[in-house]
């Protein structure tokens, strides 16, 4: 039988609030029961919203470490360079954890935070939420089956929106490594080299080489009349693509989470505060005069030990986003786009009058299946229920990762980064990848 979990969010963002909600839908199989945030505003909030008492909110992950354990597991879902730093104290104490990705900013991170979850043996599982999207899931499921042979060939493609690379990695968060430690492609796209690296499960990285640059968002690509802000100084704003105002106050909800953050402390602020709170916060300027640091769009290589290949290929500033699939095996491919939930599966056929055989496989047919539960996909609410499983003792779905599942695809964007830096093609010694692996083990 399921017993009812506990959990206390550390780092109450968007993304762990999110995760956490399952309890207000499933509260028969989970509670939250603390919260630790330097904020005290976000602290009230969450406390409010989940119910949490006052002498169950924390002002950090080390102060909640200072009391002895007091929930089955945590949510870890503070930035990306506080990953590590929050998560190893709460290993010490025994909580078993939910972290948000990429689960480190460097490969000394990553071996740090794997050999503090063996040492104190703890079960720690990576939100690589489009593990359970059943579109992934399914093509997942047919791979293991032997649907398409042995995978010669990976190709993987993201389209990131332009209102989304405006508001993330231009104007916002993780704008500058500096600030987050994140690349873009690990900020945005681990999700993709995770999904290539779980479609090669049982096989490992061995070579990656990578090109990426800021292409398009620098100050001499800046159209003539361009001011330093939307709603300041700029002649061209009423015709301009990137206006602040056409993405943030003509849309009011979207990236609502992050653009009105210097305004949070207003339960309900009105079209005219939002528009003051972009005339000096950072989502107010213009995308050519930022002081970003980070590609806006990058290109992958792999090879893996089987001689296999792939590619991602992540984009800024599409019209549209996407994320798109081809798997080529030795018996057939699959190919497909997350947003349609829907893909092919096609082999070789020589008979005359032939050429090849298609089964659509086509997930908008209700029911579970569909990604009506939540965001990415359907992922979300997926990958907490999963974890509640396996928590409990329950048989792992097939989408279930732990932390060293993880190492793979994290390892694949280091030495992306690396070989963009440095301009050469990076080897992975598998020897002490695996050694190392063995070792935590």
């Amino acid at each position: 039988m399921k017993r009812k979990l506990s959990c206390i969010i550390v780092g109450a963002g968007h993304r762990a609030v999110a995760y956490a909600s399952y309890a207000l839908s499933h509260p028969e199989e989970l509670e939250v029961v603390g919260v630790a945030d330097p904020s005290e505003l976000r602290r009230g909030q969450t406390a409010k919203r989940f119910g949490i008492p006052p002498k169950r909110c924390y002002a950090s992950a080390d102060e909640l470490a200072a009391h002895p354990k007091l929930a089955d597991f945590v949510i870890n879902g503070t930035m990306d360079h506080q990953h590590v730093a929050t998560s190893l104290p709460l290993l010490d104490r025994g909580y078993d954890m939910l972290l948000e990705k990429p689960f480190a900013t460097n490969e000394e991170e990553m071996w740090e935070l794997v050999e503090a979850s063996h040492k104190n043996k703890c079960r720690v599982a990576i939100c690589h939420v489009l593990r359970h999207a059943p579109f992934y899931a399914e093509i997942r499921r047919r791979v293991a089956d032997g649907a398409i042979g042995d995978i010669l060939n990976v190709q993987a493609v993201e389209h990131v929106s332009y209102h989304h690379v405006a508001v993330g990695y231009v104007r916002g968060k993780w704008s500058r490594t500096d600030y987050c430690r994140s690349t873009m492609l690990m900020a945005k796209s681990c999700h993709d080299l995770d999904l290539i690296a779980w479609m090669k499960s049982g096989q490992m990285p061995t070579r990656v080489t990578s090109f990426g640059s800021n292409f398009q968002f620098r100050p001499e690509r800046a159209p003539e009349g361009a001011g330093r802000r939307c709603l300041v100084d700029c002649r061209i704003e009423p015709d301009c693509l990137y206006s602040a105002r056409k993405h943030y106050i003509d849309h009011p909800n979207r990236w609502a989470f992050y653009v009105w953050d210097s305004i949070e402390h207003i339960e309900t602020p009105t079209i005219e505060e939002k528009i003051e709170s972009l005339k000096t916060s950072p989502y107010g300027r213009c995308v050519w005069r930022t002081d970003m640091n980070v590609v806006d769009h990058q290109s992958v290589m792999i090879e893996f030990d089987d001689r296999c290949t792939a590619t991602l290929n992540m984009i800024g500033g599409t019209a549209k986003p996407s994320r798109l699939i081809h798997l080529v095996g030795t018996h057939g491919e699959i190919q497909g786009a997350l947003e349609e939930s829907r893909f092919a599966i096609r082999h070789i056929d020589p008979r005359p009058g032939h050429e090849y055989s298609e089964e659509v496989v086509d997930l908008n047919t209700g029911g579970d299946m569909t990604g009506a539960r939540g965001g990415h996909g359907g992922g979300d609410e997926r990958l907490v229920e999963d974890f509640l499983r396996y928590l409990n003792g329950q048989a792992p779905s097939i989408s279930t990762t732990s932390l060293d599942d993880s190492v793979a695809g994290h390892l694949i964007g280091f030495c992306a980064n690396r070989s963009v830096d440095e301009g050469r093609t990076v080897e992975i010694d598998l020897d002490e990848v695996r050694a190392r692996l063995e070792r935590n083990g």
